[in-house]
Order: structure tokens, then sequence, then C-alpha cells
């Protein structure tokens, strides 16, 4: 079998692919052969050097991946041999709170899934939605939980209300999509009329060019009736910005940051708005479930910007990081 393998702060030119014998399950572990992995904001952090997790030396990167059981490992039922899978980020987190004992995490810390076979403790992983493709479930591990807990968390997202998504990256795409499943209004923010477009046919009520209308968050209480939206999911640490955009006593979801510095807030704009600002890691394997669950009832599909085979994943990085793919990038294995 081959893996990639990359020391955090090498770049690109130190993502190498080596080979290995066949991994050998160990008690409650399963091998899974992995067809495909997908990239997420987090992989170029750890590229560069910058995530803010641990990250051990010589890891096999990537935390997202989808796959078939091949193999099990003792206490493990054989019957779950051939069940395509997806493995969850963090492997202990199964359920309520996140908490450092979760630290954990795959691709980081422990090794991921850019690899043509994986050693995974079955409680860490979720049935891949039927009626998605290996490239599709691969895509949802990171990003979709990401959105999922997002959109739903805390007091949830109710139908009527407005979501504000911000570009066309993963996390806001499938925030996209489940807010409209939820019954919610979604204004988008992006930074051109081509996406704008792109953003439409997949639901957005409306669209909001943040270089034609820098002060989008002025927008965005006019669509609302002065009101403001009920929930912002911030992907890009634009606190200040998502605070004025929010109605007050509204939600904002704080992704990350993508612009490599966390932007001041004016602490009085915080309180003056009386929102929720609330931190979100991904999510828990029950949210992972739940997710799935509403995938599966609604028939949504992953919006797939471009899949790159397994020998090709130095490009594949390369698009991604290049800023202009819209959707998911995929590497196929």
């Amino acid at each position: 079998m081959r893996s990639y393998h990359l020391d955090s702060g090498a770049g690109l030119s130190g993502l190498t692919i080596r080979d290995h014998p066949d991994p050998v399950p160990g008690a409650g572990q399963v091998v899974v052969a992995v067809r495909a992995a997908s990239l997420s904001f987090r992989e170029l952090m750890i590229a560069r050097g910058d995530y803010v997790l641990p990250v051990k030396p010589d890891v096999v990167p990537i935390s997202d991946g989808a796959g078939d059981i091949v193999s099990v490992g003792p206490g493990v039922d054989s019957r779950r041999i051939g069940e395509r899978v997806a493995a969850t980020l963090f492997p202990s987190w199964q359920d309520g709170p996140f908490g450092i004992e979760h630290l954990p995490q795959r691709g980081g810390s422990l090794d991921g899934m850019l690899t043509e076979r994986a050693v995974v403790d079955q409680e860490a992983l979720v049935p891949a939605p039927a009626h998605l493709s290996y490239e599709e479930a691969a895509t949802l591990p990171c990003a979709a939980v990401t959105a999922w807990n997002a959109v739903t968390g805390a007091d949830g997202l109710r139908p009527g209300q407005t979501v504000v998504t911000q570009g066309s990256g993963g996390v806001s795409l499938f925030a996209l999509q489940f807010a409209k499943t939820l019954g919610a209004r979604v204004i988008a923010t992006t930074s051109g009329p081509g996406k704008a477009a792109r953003l439409r046919d997949l639901g957005a009520d409306e669209v909001i060019d943040y270089r034609a209308v820098p002060d989008w968050p002025a927008r965005v209480r006019e669509l609302t009736g002065g009101r403001g939206a009920d929930r912002v999911i911030d992907v890009a640490g634009l606190l200040e910005q998502s605070l004025k955009a929010v109605a007050m006593a509204g939600h904002v979801a704080c992704v990350g940051f993508v612009s490599g510095t966390a932007l001041p807030v004016d602490t009085r704009t915080l309180f003056a708005s009386g929102a929720t600002v609330r931190a979100v890691a991904v999510g828990s394997r029950a949210q992972f479930l739940a997710m799935n669950r509403a995938i599966e009832v609604n028939g949504l599909r992953p919006v797939i910007d471009r899949a790159f085979p397994f020998e090709q994943a130095h490009d594949a990085y390369r698009h991604y990081a290049s800023g202009k793919a819209f959707g998911k990038v995929v590497i196929t294995i």
C-alpha cells in the first residue's frame, strides 16, 4: 500500500509518497480501503505550519476520506466487511460538548486519509449516505459536519429565519444547502457575478457581491427590513462585520479565519449586537449521523469542483490553494 506523508510547515514540497506493508487492525479496529479523500482549509494550514492543533511529525495528511471496510480486528463483527463508510475527524468525540480529551484529530496528531489503507477505530466511522459516490462522501467529515453544527447547533435554526453565508468554500456551500433544506432564507456573500449566479442556482435567495458592495452588513439589514440576519456563518474571521449583520439576540457561528491574521473586534459592537458568538470546531459523531440522515432524506449532494487521481495529490493541493475552486477538491484513490 502507498501513503503520502507530510511534516507541518514543510509546504507542498514536503508532501512525499512511500510504500508500506498492508496494515493489520487491532482490537476494535478496522482497515478501510480509502477510495477518496477531500481537501479542507485545515490541510493548507498544516502544510504552511500554522494549524492551531498539534501535528505529529511525518503525518499521513488529510482528515476527510471515505471507502470500504476490508478487514476487521478482534471484537469487530466480520459482517462489517464491505460497509461503505466515512471517518470522523475527532475519533473520540462521540456526542455532547467538545472537550480537551477529544483533541486528537485525524490528519494532525493522528494519521489521516491520504492513503490506500487506513486503520480506524470502529467507533470513529459512520455509514456513507447510500446515494453518494465515494468522492461525495469523502467531502463530509470536516466541511459538512462543521456547516451542520454551525446551522443547527445551539438554539438551532427555525423555518423562515434568515441565514448569511460567506463566500463559496466548502463550509459555506454546505451551510447554504442545509439552511435551505431547513426552510430558511439564505443571503450569500461572494466576490463576483459568476459565483453569484452559481450560488443562486444552489438556492441562495439573495447574493451580495462584497466587492461591489463593501458594506455588505448594511445590505443584509436592508434585505431584512433593518432587523439583520438570525444567523451568520462566519468562515472568514470577519467577526466585526458579522456582528453588524446579525439581528439583536441573533447567532454568529465563528468557524475560523482564512486571512492568516485574526482581526480585532470592538467590544462595543459585540455588546450592542446582543448576539451569541459561538466557536464551531467541526462536530461530534452524533452530529455527523444526524447530518447524514438529513442528507439522505433530502437527497442532497455535495458540490465538487474537481477530482484528481491519487498520483496527482500535489496538483490537487495547488488547485485548492489557488482559491479558484467552487466546491470541494477531491483526490480519488
